[in-house]
């Protein structure tokens, strides 16, 4: 269908008043992208070549999202909400512009499957009119049914006005629908809005195309595709099938994880054939993992790069800007921020590592800091190749240790190393004999005093 044009109308005005947030409702996260940038995604994957972004409550806070999300979409005010088919008319601008195909989707829905979109159109280009999106919910109670006759649609009913045979029908409306361009803008005219409510109703076309003999039919989605998130529960409940399907995916494609169910990727991960996940990982947006790769458990990894064959953690954090290059390691509770691990350096235990190059094959020990910030700038560390950081150092940035440099356990450095240099930066140890002893017998006396002293009290 690429030769077919198709503009993508997204309604995204509703407040989402049970989700109980100042945030409008469809920029509240899946895997760490709004609901409505998956929607968007979606339509794009389907073909949509023009996005209408309809929106209302929150409107400024929506422009802002969407360029990031949407640069190329247009946005649509609908300053009173007068029902769906009113929000959709409020994109006339845009459906005006003669697309061959026009699709009505919800921002709320961020499951649906391109597929189910692009079955849609090749329904428009096979000559209907009409196309609605159904699915069969466990339970149909509360959905506006889907009436075909002689595979036709010939009406959408809601529950309240079905009869008692017509409540048995599990086929619902999803809500989203294909629309012929050539049809829309005089479909959506014609919508009118005696009801109870007064509201222009977007299910309303498929009667009205019906009594213009046009041809009005359903294509069936998936239940979980046609998810509808009203609250927190269900947000929680989209998240869960979300990361579902992405774990899926990701071991099809050849990654391993041990405890699938425990691991958490973002919308954006990309991850490795022959990668090894431990349970209870959490990826964070900006993540990209080369193949062979181990990332050992309770690791949190966030704007990250990781080479071939490298080991993380367990109990790492890489935070965005880390960089690891070949079979390079940081091992548990190790902090990198902003940082290049070059091939084969080692970062092992206990240690922060913030705006700084570690050179290929260096060695930094436990408890090591790069002292990067002084409460106003962040400053650099610079470690070369071959380079020895000896255990509890802070390196006090800016700051360069060079290739082969050889730094004390204990170190303070505040100037820089030369290249194979030992480095020591620590007050001389002095021993006093004796003196611990009197030391404790100090502290216990003091100790019983303080207590004897506190049960005269009582």
């Amino acid at each position: 269908m690429s030769h077919r044009s198709c503009l993508s109308v997204i309604l995204a005005a509703g407040e989402g008043t049970r989700m109980k947030s100042a945030q409008p409702k469809v920029l509240h996260q899946i895997a760490g992208l709004p609901m409505v940038a998956h929607v968007v995604k979606a339509a794009e994957a389907a073909g949509a070549s023009g996005l209408a972004l309809v929106i209302g409550h929150g409107a400024d806070e929506m422009r802002k999202a969407a360029a990031k999300f949407a640069p190329k979409a247009e946005t649509f005010e609908q300053e009173k909400r007068l029902g769906t088919a009113h929000a959709v008319i409020a994109a006339r601008a845009a459906i005006s512009k003669g697309y061959d195909d026009v699709l009505v989707m919800f921002g709320d829905t961020p499951l649906i499957d391109a597929d189910a979109l692009t079955v849609a159109r090749r329904r428009l280009a096979e000559g209907a009119a009409v196309v609605v999106i159904g699915f069969r919910p466990p339970n149909p109670a509360g959905y506006g049914r889907l009436i075909e006759e002689d595979g036709k649609l010939t009406a959408i009913r809601e529950e309240k006005d079905c009869s008692e045979e017509e409540k048995k029908i599990g086929f619902c409306n999803a809500g989203m629908m294909a629309v012929a361009g050539a049809h829309a803008l005089k479909l959506l005219d014609a919508v009118g809005n005696e009801n109870a409510k007064g509201e222009y109703y977007l299910t309303d076309i498929v009667e009205i195309a019906s009594a213009q003999n046009l041809d009005v039919v359903a294509t069936e989605a998936s239940f979980e595709s046609a998810l509808g998130i009203n609250n927190r529960a269900e947000l929680a409940q989209a998240e869960a099938i979300w990361q579902q399907r992405r774990r899926h995916d990701a071991m099809l494609s050849g990654v391993t994880l041990i405890a699938p169910e425990t691991v958490f990727f973002s919308h954006d991960t990309e991850i490795g054939a022959d990668t090894i996940v431990e349970p209870n990982v959490w990826f964070g947006p900006g993540v990209r993992i080369a193949s062979g790769a181990k990332i050992h458990a309770f690791s949190h990894i966030e704007g990250a790069t990781i080479a071939s064959n490298c080991d993380v953690g367990p109990f790492a954090r890489l935070r965005p800007g880390a960089d690891l290059r070949n079979k390079a390691k940081v091992g548990n509770f190790c902090e990198v921020k902003q940082a290049v691990i070059e091939d084969g350096a080692k970062v092992n235990h206990l240690t922060y590592i913030g705006d700084a190059r570690v050179g290929a094959g260096a060695n930094i020990g436990a408890g090591t800091i790069t002292c990067n910030y002084d409460g106003y700038s962040k400053f650099f560390t610079d470690i070369g190749e071959g380079a020895f950081i000896g255990s509890n150092s802070s390196l006090v940035a800016p700051v360069t240790i060079g290739n082969g440099g050889y730094i004390a356990s204990g170190s303070v450095i505040t100037e820089s190393v030369p290249d194979d240099a030992l480095a020591f930066g620590r007050a001389r140890q002095k021993t006093i004999p004796g003196k611990g002893k009197e030391l404790r017998e100090r502290f216990a006396s003091a100790a019983a005093a303080k207590k004897k002293a506190a049960g005269a009290d009582h």
